[in-house]
């Protein structure tokens, strides 16, 4: 009896509540917040981004951070992250019950004081701090590392500053090590070297890939990444979101082009891309604007007929 092969798993992170949202001109309600939440986990997400807890002045979008995390619904199989800075936003990611503590290391001093108002070395340490929190309280952990391929401030990043970062990170054990193209400027045979030299400097800890779709590299780098044995990436429902302390970066990669690539590929998500392209028009119309999607305007592959 022939037995049926098991596609390999590739899991998304959907970003769009978090870093989809804190960048977007609309101002969307706490109850418009949690149904995008709610569609998003109907559509087969099992990790999501939903808030962040940072200073309320520099990220007004993620104030009512608290509110959401009361309201999302508590499903089996369906974990919550945040964004935490500092001492204080771990504490309230505690408080209001998420399940995965995430921080964020620039890899440039002029970009990490404009993100963070902190140096790199001091990021780090607040980063260890955080770590233990979470840690302490039982909550998986997840650093970013920022601006791997290039910075709006600096230019180009060397791969051995970026890989430098790692290594330090790497000692706070984290659940999981995000490598993002904030900005997207990054390229396959950039990405491939970054991931190899992360696996390297980071033995043991699980990698992700968080890419920007800028200057329409970020699919090509999710399969550069893949080719290096990267399974996890971040996305954002309809390429919605950026970065509003990176000068035009605009651009996170839409979840429909990513599902749409790498189903393609012949891998599974879990997901269900028709579900993702309802929620993006449902979407649009609470934004009220476009998204940068094509899957979303295209469709999947299209069926004779």
């Amino acid at each position: 009896m022939l037995s049926l092969a098991v596609k390999e798993h590739v899991q998304i992170v959907e970003v769009a509540p978090r870093d989809g949202l804190q960048a977007d001109p609309a101002d969307l309600s706490v109850g418009q917040k949690v149904e995008l939440i709610e569609r998003l986990a109907a559509a087969g997400h099992t990790r999501i981004e939903a808030t962040s807890f940072v200073s309320p002045k520099a990220v007004p979008k993620m104030a009512d951070g608290d509110a959401v995390m009361a309201a999302v619904p508590r499903l089996d199989g369906v974990s919550y992250s945040a964004l935490a800075l500092n001492q204080r936003g771990v504490e309230r990611a505690v408080e209001a019950g998420v399940d995965e503590v995430c921080g964020v290391v620039v890899a440039t001093e002029t970009f990490s004081q404009a993100n963070q108002r902190a140096s790199v070395a001091e990021s780090v340490q607040r980063w260890r701090s955080i770590s233990e929190a979470a840690k302490a309280a039982g909550i998986k952990t997840a650093v970013t590392v920022s601006a791997v391929c290039g910075c709006p401030y600096e230019g180009r990043v060397a791969i051995e500053k970026v890989l430098d970062i790692v290594g330090e990170l790497a000692e706070t054990k984290p659940d999981e090590l995000v490598l993002a193209d904030t900005i997207g400027v990054g390229v396959p045979t950039q990405v491939g070297a970054l991931f190899e030299g992360a696996g390297e400097r980071a033995p043991g800890v699980a990698l992700r890939g968080h890419f920007h779709n800028t200057r329409n590299t970020a699919l090509a780098n999710i399969a550069a990444a893949m080719d290096n044995g990267v399974r996890v990436f971040d996305s954002s429902l309809g390429g919605v979101g950026g970065c509003p302390f990176a000068p035009k970066a605009t651009g996170n990669v839409a979840t429909e082009d990513v599902v749409y690539l790498v189903h393609e590929m012949g891998y599974d998500t879990g997901l269900d891309l028709d579900a993702l392209i309802e929620t993006t028009t449902w979407l649009e119309t609470q934004l009220g604007h476009g998204v940068p999607s094509l899957v979303a305007k295209a469709g999947g592959f299209p069926h004779p007929g």
